[in-house]
């Protein structure tokens, strides 16, 4: 601990030499035995985190992993259950579909858009509607009679969570449906249906944000760490999601705004922390669908009919890295390339949040943004 210790030393000739890498394998080895003492019997007060330095417990559990527990009957249940599913081989189907699932309150202001995005594509995708508060009025026949039962959500709590799974539950009674993406009322396509569909279809993982951020948007307001977008499933990754009672309890029980000074959001933190425990090498650590978060406030930036341009689509669409900013006084940036089955492609195939103004422009540009 830096004391010195007096001792009394034979004389030179009768001492013993030890040879230089002699004593770094001394020095390494009593490092050796300090750590595995600290992880076994972790201080258990501030006291002693400050023997050494200040920072030193913090600096200490970075370096060693977490101390095993041991699970309980539920949770070994759970893992069992969701490692055996995901070790099925998935189920093939000579149709497979991609199911569209619509999270909106009422009408989707952008419906034409959507009806342009399917003309000519019948038989190789479904529709969902989950409407929150009244019952949607279409303008597209892909969209009639697709409403769901729909119950009321509220932002950034469980009911959220409630109506994705719902819209999965439905989406699921058809085999044919092997890939799942969630959309809001909002989102636009950034590109024409067989790109959507060849991208998703054939992709090898699910596409779910998440990144470390240790300011107030990330685990200064949950104890964990992740911040997601609207996500795609692969079927696979839908199954353990509805499979799941465990985990979904935890969060409605304990993940809500305001709850013991913290903010935590479950339908934020649900799905990537989930995904993260069970399988974080099936996700892609981005989303396809693009939000703009540079004017730094709680909500993405939304855009009007100013906005709008042919540029500002290619723009979107052609962006091949996913850049994530903490939301701490740091604002460090971490930029990773979007690798699509080890190729470095465009990250976006739709985006949000496009106002109703936006959506004559936006069926004018439809036919030239995606015919590239």
């Amino acid at each position: 601990m830096g004391m010195k210790e007096m001792h009394i030393l034979p004389p030179a000739r009768q001492r013993p030499q030890l040879k230089k890498p002699t004593w770094i394998i001394i020095l390494v080895s009593i490092l050796c035995m300090f750590l595995v003492v600290v992880y076994v019997h972790p201080p258990q007060d501030s006291t002693a985190c400050y023997i050494f330095s200040s920072s030193s417990c913090k600096t200490i559990s970075r370096w060693l992993p977490p101390p095993a527990r041991e699970l309980s009957d539920e949770e070994i249940a759970s893992h069992v259950v969701i490692k055996s599913i995901l070790n099925t081989p998935p189920f093939e189907t000579k149709n497979p579909k991609i199911a569209f699932m619509f999270l909106s309150p009422g009408s989707l202001p952008v419906e034409r858009l959507w009806d342009k995005f399917f003309q000519g594509h019948e038989g190789r995708f479904s529709i969902h509607i989950h409407a929150s508060k009244v019952k949607p009025v279409h303008s597209s026949r892909y969209f009639q009679n697709r409403e769901i039962r729909s119950d009321k959500v509220d932002w950034g709590k469980i009911s959220m969570v409630d109506a994705e799974k719902r819209l999965l539950a439905n989406a699921l009674k058809d085999p044919s449906n092997q890939h799942f993406v969630l959309l809001s009322d909002s989102c636009v396509p950034l590109r024409d249906f067989d790109y959507v569909y060849n991208y998703l279809m054939y992709a090898n993982v699910s596409f779910i944000d998440s990144f470390e951020d240790p300011g107030p948007h990330g685990s200064g307001r949950y104890s964990d760490l992740m911040l997601p977008e609207w996500f795609t499933l692969k079927r696979q990754h839908a199954i353990i999601v509805m499979a799941d009672r465990l985990y979904y309890t935890k969060f409605r029980d304990y993940c809500r705004p305001g709850m013991d000074g913290r903010n935590c959001y479950a339908d934020e933190h649900y799905l990537p922390t989930f995904f993260h425990m069970f399988d974080p090498t099936g996700i892609a650590n981005w989303s396809v669908t693009h939000v703009d978060w540079s004017e730094r406030k709680w909500h993405p930036k939304s855009y009007v009919q100013k906005d709008i341009s042919y540029q500002l689509i290619r723009n979107l669409s052609s962006i091949k890295e996913s850049v994530h900013e903490t939301s701490d006084a740091k604002r460090e940036t971490t930029v990773i390339p979007c690798m699509w089955n080890g190729r470095n492609r465009p990250c976006y195939l739709f985006a949000r949040k496009f106002l109703p103004e936006t959506l004559d422009m936006m069926i004018d540009l439809f036919s030239n943004y995606t015919a590239v």
